[in-house]
């Protein structure tokens, strides 16, 4: 007898080759007919995998959070299997289908046939019908021979099968449709009929250019239709927010793909937000005694070999060559600041030694791949790197990590962390990593940071903490990191004097807050629909006047709340008073004064909102008043 330990530490004892689903039914016949899958000794199994061992068990049914990959799993198997049946099994390729974050695909060889979202009607029927059958799903177990002469017509999966290093593969089947896969599903497909499919796109096979494009059909589904509900109005008001669109709309900023691709231009109304964003990060940078330093925009390729970034980064670099002399636009920040901390002696009472850059760098990125400001070939990092002794590492990561919750605090985010350990390519002995990691892992805990481990996803030079922020959508982004790097200083040679006189190896803190300042701005544009915090604003406040009578008189107050210090545009074209506010509105100016005779002969205002509300009789001093305050303050909402 095995025996087998559930959640509630009650130990069940059972026959070898005992199925979970048995012990399931076991424990009650209602758990047996919710139950989707099991969590085997850390491992999510099929229902049907037997016990061999003494083993740990949680049944799975769908109210438990691991179950969205399941049933999103044998959800795309679904797809699959009805866009087997419409363009029949010898016209469909079949790729791969995996679960992603809320959802999943299925990327498709169809030959000549192009799908569009007109399409997905005829997809959905099918899927429903899949679903109103309820066919079982049963797994087998193949050796790769007969894995291959099954899937021999299909040669996505040959190739798949041939790089399998196992000699046996699964197989899931449901009815007449058959694929290539690990698990585990459902026990059958009529258990989760809320879905939808979202888009189509173009996806090379195993993500390389050189291969065939196939078609990707990106989907979602869940276990309750309010979930789904939910999840498609979310991706309603994304689209509504897109930054791509809303950027050129608000005259922030535009990408011109036939002169400048993944390289945007900002206009006026951008720039001025930018220069918001950068004076809030100097301020904040000068309370942590940083010091603002510049590098140059290209440097000699041999400080790129030196750095590594040629043997690692070479491909995302771009170079140039004058007067013989090869030459690299830079891709990072570091190697520039790493030669300024050279250029003096450095004692041990300099340390640390904090440099600060806005640094422009430039980074190839493919052209698929390139998403507005979120995924560019030119961006701003706002970067800073620490030179400091290995006593000081703790205590100045703890202060990057203030750093980082007073600048994201202020945009209303919340964050969580993420530690990244040693990648495969990477510089430098296992124990100088091993040492690097601890030194973050205990500036987390000494925080009480909560954070989850991403084994082999560090920097080719040492591990890291990013930070992901949530927006008002509730997605999530990617933004600051830290990275610790004992590689740099050892290839560059750098050292300090330490009190007996020696010289020393510092260590390198890299650092970045907004990140990439453009894609920062991106995630703002969307986070507050472009409404953003009147602080950040180009315009402040609009004076309107109702008539062309009155153009001098708002022209002079508008030119008294400059003395303010507020941002303040005029508009005295002649159009009506209604279309003057519903174009102030349309560049969501935070406030709106409508100028005509009481506001000429007084100090009372009546104040207008880009939310469409309305204070009357506020008089002037107030006004200003409340609005520098929340400039000042640089508060989120707006105060009337």
């Amino acid at each position: 007898m095995l025996k087998v330990t559930l959640p509630d530490g009650s130990i069940k004892e059972v026959d070898n080759g005992y199925k979970v689903s048995e012990i399931a039914k076991d424990i009650s016949e209602g758990l047996f007919r919710n139950s989707i899958a099991a969590i085997i000794n850390g491992e999510l199994k099929d229902l049907d995998t037997p016990i061999t061992k003494d083993s740990t068990v949680k049944i799975i049914t769908l109210k438990d959070p691991e179950s969205p990959v399941i049933y999103r799993h044998t959800m795309a198997h679904i797809m699959a299997q009805a866009v087997m049946r419409i363009y029949g099994k010898d016209n469909v390729k079949f790729a791969i289908g995996p679960v992603i974050e809320n959802g999943f695909y299925y990327d498709f060889d169809l030959g000549d046939t192009k799908l569009s979202e007109e399409d997905f009607k005829n997809i959905e029927e099918e899927m429903k019908k899949i679903i109103k059958e309820n066919i079982k799903i049963e797994k087998s177990e193949l050796t790769k021979e007969e894995a291959l002469k099954l899937f021999k017509d299909q040669p996505y999966k040959v190739d798949l099968i041939n790089d399998i290093e196992d000699d046996h593969v699964s197989v899931y089947t449901q009815g007449d449709f058959y694929d290539l896969c690990r698990g585990p599903h459902l026990p059958s497909t009529g258990m989760v009929k809320q879905f939808k499919l979202l888009s189509v796109s173009g996806a090379y096979w195993r993500g390389n250019e050189n291969n065939k494009m196939l078609q990707r059909i990106y989907a979602t589904a869940f276990d309750k239709k309010d979930k789904l509900d939910d999840y498609i109005n979310m991706l309603e008001e994304a689209r509504k927010r897109d930054h791509r669109k809303l950027g050129p709309q608000l005259g922030l900023f535009l990408i011109d793909t036939d002169v400048a691709p993944g390289m945007p231009f900002f206009l006026p109304r951008g720039t001025e937000v930018l220069n918001e964003l950068k004076k809030f990060s100097r301020e904040i940078h000068k309370k942590y005694r940083y010091n603002e330093v510049e590098s140059p925009q290209i440097m000699n390729v041999s400080l790129w070999h030196q750095s590594g970034h040629w043997d690692h980064y070479q491909e995302n670099m771009y170079f140039t060559e004058k007067e013989d002399v090869e030459m690299a636009v830079k891709p990072m920040n570091c190697p520039g600041h790493i030669i300024m901390f050279k250029s003096n002696v450095v004692s041990y009472r300099d340390l640390p030694i904090r440099m600060f850059e806005f640094g422009k760098v430039h980074r190839f990125e493919r052209s698929g791949v390139l998403h507005g400001l979120f995924r560019v070939r030119v961006f701003t990092q706002d970067d800073a790197h620490i030179f400091c002794t290995k006593d000081q590492v703790e205590t100045e990561i703890l202060s990057i990590m203030s750093l980082i919750n007073e600048l994201y605090s202020t945009f209303g985010f919340k964050y969580e962390a993420f530690l990244s350990t040693m990648p495969e390519d990477h510089m430098g002995d296992v124990k100088t990593w091993d040492i690097a990691t601890g030194a973050l892992k205990r500036a987390l805990e000494d925080s009480e940071t909560p954070y989850t481990v991403n084994e082999g996803d560090g920097a080719f030079y040492g591990p890291k903490i990013d930070f992901i922020v949530t927006d008002s959508l509730g997605r999530k982004w990617q933004c600051a990191t830290i990275q610790l790097d004992f590689q740099m200083p050892e290839r560059f040679d750098i050292n300090y004097v330490d009190n007996n006189n020696e010289l020393l190896r510092p260590v390198m803190l890299h650092r970045a807050v907004f990140g990439s300042i453009e894609r920062f701005f991106g995630i703002l544009i969307e986070n507050f629909a472009g409404a953003f915090p009147t602080w950040m604003m180009p315009e402040q406040v609009s004076v309107i006047a109702v008539s062309e009578k009155y153009n001098e008189s708002a022209s002079l107050f508008a030119q008294k709340l400059e003395k303010e210090g507020l941002k303040v545009s005029l508009n005295i074209t002649n159009s009506t008073v209604g279309y003057k506010i519903r174009e102030e509105q349309m560049k969501k100016v935070p406030y709106m004064i409508v100028f005509g005779e009481k506001e000429s002969e007084s100090d009372i205002i009546t104040v207008r909102t880009r939310n469409g509300n309305t204070a009357e009789n506020i008089l002037l001093k107030d006004f200003i008043d409340t609005v520098k305050k929340e400039i000042a303050e640089r508060t989120i909402e707006l105060s009337y």
